[in-house]
């Protein structure tokens, strides 16, 4: 199970006249096999929420919990995918994947057959020994994906991960992300700037407002959900072209940016 329930969270950083207030007021449950996407305005707080959420950052006031246990650190509950990759470059791809479960004392043959098993998933199984610094950026990203996973989490925290790929790189991302959500029946919590992206793959859409950041709307979502595993590029680009998702689209810049939309 991954549900995960904040309650009441508030964010200040500094204190007394200077003091920025991040965050006020969030109250989110986030369901089991979720795939949410918190998207808002730059500097909302969408990274600052993500750390508390994955335990790097102690909310001021207010709770996070995880099947009704409250966090109060990292975890291996949680595994975390950046925007840059995190990879060590002097290891090869096994290497990178294995590195969290070797650091556990998880025997060579046992870790080695979980990270093949996630690594066959997206497509990286021939590239098992090749060096990360010679893969391009979406199969990095891939890398850093599966080291995640084969932790077993019960949630998957990604903060803005295909933010440095190019657009068709990060489509195709968007597409694998789909197939990964559906064959681990994993909680995903995805930060994202970028509305399209969020549309398409939420099956729970948050906005938030400018800073300090608010829930301003909620949207439970399909698309995603009711994607075939087999379709890709031409199918995912029709169906952001469809009147349903052109209307959720807008209607989520609106709530973001208001009448200058």
């Amino acid at each position: 199970m991954g549900q995960l329930e904040l309650q009441g969270i508030h964010k200040n950083f500094g204190s007394g006249p200077s003091a920025v207030t991040a965050l006020k007021g969030i109250d989110l449950v986030v369901k089991d096999r979720a795939l949410c996407c918190i998207i808002g305005p730059s500097g909302c707080g969408k990274t600052t929420l993500i750390r508390i959420i994955g335990g790097f950052l102690e909310a001021t006031s207010g709770t996070v919990k995880l099947n009704d246990l409250e966090i109060r650190g990292p975890g291996a509950d949680r595994g975390v995918v950046f925007q840059g990759y995190a990879l060590f470059p002097w290891m090869t791809v096994m290497g990178n994947a294995e590195f969290g479960l070797r650091m556990k004392g998880v025997p060579k043959a046992e870790r080695r057959e979980r990270v093949i098993e996630y690594l066959e998933m997206v497509g990286l199984s021939e590239f098992s020994s090749a060096a990360t610094y010679n893969l391009s950026g979406g199969m990095q990203q891939r890398v850093a994906i599966v080291r995640a996973l084969v932790n077993d989490p019960e949630v998957l925290l990604m903060d803005e991960p295909f933010g440095a790929l190019d657009a068709l790189t990060r489509e195709e991302m968007e597409i694998e992300l789909i197939k990964i959500w559906k064959k681990t029946n994993k909680t995903i919590i995805f930060i994202t700037h970028d509305v399209e992206e969020a549309a398409f793959l939420a099956t729970q859409l948050v906005i938030l407002s400018p800073r300090p950041g608010r829930i301003k709307e909620i949207h439970d979502l399909s698309f995603s959900k009711n994607f075939p595993i087999a379709d890709g590029l031409k199918e995912a680009r029709s169906l952001k072209t469809s009147e349903e998702f052109i209307d959720i689209r807008t209607r989520a810049l609106r709530s973001i940016w208001g009448e200058r939309t």
